[in-house]
């Protein structure tokens, strides 16, 4: 089949390298600063927060009560989704975009501000619950609208390669929260680090937040979008008020959205049992030093950086599903292994375990985005990718480090633990040998009448342009 020049029967062409580079260094960036935010409060959950603003509890109690305010912030992604994605639907990428970006900066700041609990009692961890909130739905709005600013920016042949950028802002993000907790506990006592010191860590974000507004505030709307704009205009103006587009997508594209909420499972509780449990775990349960399981997290998280594109790259050469699947059979497949080299309490076995399972999570986190991305049609793609991706973190994510932990102090022991990881991977095994390849997708192309099982996949160029790395 011959390609046109253009990914977009409107004309809207391919981003120029140079573009495309800046785009995609814009959506890395902002996502980075984001996933710092929300997965700073994760590791001061399993670290800190037990003691400051749940003091009268058991140590294991008050890290069940801190994971309880982080699974919060999950509950309100789904919203998010909804609200960032009819709204990027309808005004664009780029405006809802900042928006999370100030939303989700302006709490994380306000967090490191929050009094401890021996100073305003339980308007402590309230007032810390609902700034978790916020940030859980701001959160549900940035990486839909993130990955498809790339992805609409691009062209076929290369979207799993470009489009897997803003999904290293998970990994940088992590890596940038943990390193400095890891720099403040290293350098300062346990007192002063549950005293003062964590909120150090909160307040920075103010600096990576107005960094971020000014790299994102420099790139264009996704041009894919101004021509579906433009065409829903000129069909307005003759038809009557289009639906909602999260009400198209849930009726037009329901099974496209199960799948990527299946395909999350174990993507999603596999990275924060690796990256925000196995502190807990390290800790509490091994009793080893804080600054050997936060360093373990930053040396997986510094690899797993660098392994996503190379695994969007793959790809774009052998399909999505295949790599998605090798990610999830090694998940399940791992985990046995990841509690069996912690037990060790080895640095060297625990840098493994970390490692290894980053790896695989890459396998699956790295072609998400073109994934996802390549199921919806343009006008309601934001809604379809947020909504198919946040629904999946309420059962997934936000209840992982917590059941995890409670797993671990009803039985003392990991063998529930790997069970629960490994029933997950089977989920996502199911939900992505359902769904379609997606490789090469012409993104003006998937008809929002598409409806898996009852039409044919979009049209896949074969030539497209591409723009060189």
């Amino acid at each position: 089949m011959t390609a046109p020049t253009s990914s977009s029967p409107h004309g809207a062409a391919p981003a120029t390298p140079p573009r495309l580079k800046r785009i995609v260094a814009a959506s890395l960036i902002g996502t980075t600063v984001e996933w710092y935010d929300y997965f700073l409060y994760g590791s001061a959950a399993a670290l800190v927060f037990g003691k400051v603003f749940f003091p009268d509890s058991d140590p294991l109690t008050g890290t069940l009560l801190s994971f309880l305010t982080y699974a919060i912030g999950f509950a309100a992604r789904p919203l998010g989704a909804v609200v960032f994605g009819h709204f990027g639907d309808r005004i664009g990428r780029k405006k809802l975009l900042v928006t999370s970006l100030m939303m989700m900066g302006g709490s994380t700041v306000l967090i490191g501000c929050v009094p401890d609990y021996h100073t305003i009692g339980v308007a402590a961890p309230i007032i810390l619950t609902l700034l978790r909130l916020i940030q859980g739905f701001a959160l549900g709005g940035e990486w839909g609208g993130a990955v498809l600013l790339v992805s609409e920016h691009g062209d076929a042949r290369r979207r799993g390669f470009w489009a897997s950028w803003p999904q290293g802002g998970a990994p940088a993000g992590n890596l940038l929260a943990v390193g400095v907790l890891s720099l403040l506990t290293g350098n300062i006592s346990s007192a002063a680090f549950e005293s003062w010191g964590w909120r150090v860590a909160f307040l920075v974000s103010a600096v990576l937040v107005g960094i971020g507004l000014w790299i994102r505030l420099s790139v264009d709307e996704s041009p894919l979008f101004k021509a579906a704009l433009a065409q829903a205009e000129a069909r307005k103006a003759k038809e009557r008020a289009e639906r909602p587009p999260f009400l198209d997508v849930i009726r037009l594209h329901w099974r496209d959205i199960l799948v990527a909420m299946g395909a999350r499972m174990a993507e999603n509780i596999s990275y924060y049992i690796i990256t925000a449990f196995v502190l807990v775990y390290c800790v509490d349960h091994l009793e080893m030093p804080k600054q050997t399981a936060l360093n373990a997290v930053l040396i997986g998280s510094a690899i797993q950086f660098c392994l996503i594109p190379v695994f969007g790259a793959l790809s774009d050469r052998i399909g999505r599903k295949p790599v998605y699947l090798f990610g999830a059979v090694g998940t399940g497949a791992w985990v046995w292994a990841f509690f069996a080299l912690a037990d060790t309490r080895s640095y060297a076995a625990l840098i493994t375990a970390v490692t290894v399972g980053l790896i695989f999570h890459s396998a699956m986190y790295a072609p998400q985005a073109a994934f996802f991305s390549e199921l919806f049609a343009t006008r309601m793609r934001y809604s379809g990718a947020s909504i198919g991706a946040q629904l999946s973190s309420v059962a997934a994510g936000a209840p992982a480090p917590l059941i995890a932990t409670a797993l671990l102090g009803s039985t003392h022991g990991s063998g529930t633990i790997s069970l629960y990881v490994a029933a997950a991977a089977v989920i996502t095994i199911i939900a992505v040998l359902a769904g379609r390849e997606t490789r090469g997708s012409d993104l003006a192309a998937v008809a929002p009448e598409h409806d898996a099982g009852r039409h044919a996949p979009a049209a896949v160029h074969e030539s497209a342009v591409e723009p060189s790395a």
